[in-house]
């Protein structure tokens, strides 16, 4: 008998946010049969909707809610729904970094439905007046500290998500995760308020790129010398992850709660479960790569409009670039200037039109802003057929702008301390760190500039008086 549990989302406060899916995990697979044929089903109950609860609260009470399920043989498997994502990845990392404080329990399977992993572009609104007046009427808190985790960029959710970029490889140990996500929000579900709902590159909620641990840190170390920025990129071990077509987050086609529950997520759940070696595996992130490809190459969305032609949505690929901008004593440069650069002249002239679908500063964390760009338009892409005409050409082809530079411009070019313009160097393109589906951590460290009018000896015993001190050279 296998336990499988179950994890919902922020700000869940019932159990019917599940669906039908336990059942049907549970009916498939004892018609299914074979080597896995009883599922023991368990439910979480966990509170996000109260603002004094952090993620680590949730983590320390998973883990005693675990103990005491006195799992056969120490080992079980996950369902997880969109922060249940990042709480149980939480609790991998605090497992190896605390074991003596964790149980010493087995996570065979982690299969993430839309996990938050990088956070949410609905986090900051969650938190806003709107989110509390629906929490109000709820009868519950916001979650503040959840929320707090979940917006874009949050220092908590980078430490989690560079730690496993940096880290091994979880299949080695026979831990096996999967990411699972829908491709497009439900229309039904848009909320005029807020367009985030109706967010291509996204299920609604999340976006396809911050549910992928297929993730990378990049450095931009800025020469103190040159002034040029020197890139080091380090990729993560690869995670299967895959796009399941015409779901999203929650609603009717929710890839969870779905009316009816999506066979492609039975299906495809079916198929992670069945993993049981690094062989399979990798074979199963093959395969999940293919998959995404075909739905990638099958881009266009006819959304009916009543009477009117429907609307057009061309689901190019997405990518994350979240920013963290600070010098190399860790002083946060909130004020400096990010600009992505295009071409060999490295000119911000030459960046592709509608190449920035939007941008969000952390609200918590100064210096550090989150990015979201279409990967096609940056890299080029052929022309786009209407699907109801093939003769018909819906997008003429894009040509990429390559290569991809950036110039950071600071605030405080001069003063007693400052800060110079750095760029990338001419033969770098920062588009070589940065994949579809994809977020890319990029740290900006510029070389703080300290001038030897900031600590001098003299030798004139008289009173002097140097409350306007000579700047001087730079040290």
């Amino acid at each position: 008998m296998t336990t499988l549990i179950f994890l919902q989302g922020w700000s869940v406060t019932d159990t019917s946010t599940y669906g039908q899916l336990p059942a049907a995990m549970r009916d498939r697979v004892a018609q299914q049969g074979g080597t896995l044929t009883t599922l023991d089903i368990h439910l979480a109950e966990y509170i996000t909707f109260v603002d004094a609860v952090t993620m680590d609260d949730i983590v320390r009470a998973f883990d005693s809610a675990l103990r005491k399920l006195n799992l056969p043989n120490g080992e079980f498997d996950c369902i997880a729904h969109s922060t249940g994502g990042p709480v149980v990845m939480a609790w991998l990392r605090a497992q190896h970094d605390k074991p003596s404080l964790y149980a010493p329990l087995k996570l065979r399977h982690l299969m993430m439905l839309a996990p938050a992993h990088f956070g949410s572009a609905l986090a900051q609104l969650g938190k806003g007046a709107l989110g509390r007046l629906k929490a109000w009427f709820g009868g519950v808190e916001p979650g503040q500290r959840v929320l707090d985790w979940l917006e874009l960029g949050s220092d908590e959710s980078l430490r989690q998500n560079i730690d496993l970029i940096h880290g091994t490889d979880f299949s080695l140990s026979g831990t096996y995760l999967f990411g699972l996500i829908g491709d497009r929000p439900d229309r039904k579900l848009y909320d005029v308020i807020n367009s985030y709902t109706g967010e291509d590159g996204s299920d609604g909620v999340v976006r396809l790129a911050a549910a992928n641990l297929n993730a990378t840190h990049a450095v931009l170390a800025q020469d103190p010398v040159t002034m040029q920025f020197s890139v080091t990129v380090k990729r993560s071990p690869r995670t299967a992850f895959r796009l399941m077509p015409g779901l999203a987050h929650t609603g009717n086609h929710g890839i969870m709660a779905g009316t009816p529950t999506p066979s492609i997520t039975v299906d495809t759940l079916l198929r992670c479960l069945a993993v049981n070696s690094q062989a399979s595996y990798a074979a199963l992130c093959d395969a999940f790569a293919n998959e995404n490809a075909a739905r990638d190459a099958d881009k266009v969305e006819l959304e009916p409009a009543g009477i009117f032609s429907p609307r057009v949505h061309i689901h190019d690929p997405r990518s994350m670039l979240i920013l963290r901008l600070a010098d190399d004593r860790s002083e946060p440069l909130p004020d400096a200037q990010f600009q992505l650069t295009a071409g060999p002249d490295a000119s911000e002239n030459e960046l592709p039109q509608g190449f920035m679908l939007d941008r969000q500063a952390n609200s918590q964390s100064a210096g550090v802003v989150t990015l979201f760009l279409n990967y096609d338009v940056m890299a080029g892409d052929a022309a786009v057929t209407d699907p109801r005409d093939s003769s018909k050409t819906l997008r003429q082809a894009l040509v990429g702008h390559r290569p991809y530079g950036a110039r950071v411009a600071p605030k405080d070019l001069s003063g007693l301390v400052h800060h110079l313009v750095g760029v990338t160097a001419t033969d770098s393109d920062l588009l070589d760190s940065m994949g579809p589906h994809e977020t890319t951590v990029v740290d900006v460290v510029l070389a703080r500039r300290v001038t030897e009018g900031v600590f001098r000896f003299t030798s004139n015993l008289a009173p002097e008086d140097f409350r306007q001190p000579v700047q001087g050279a730079d040290l």
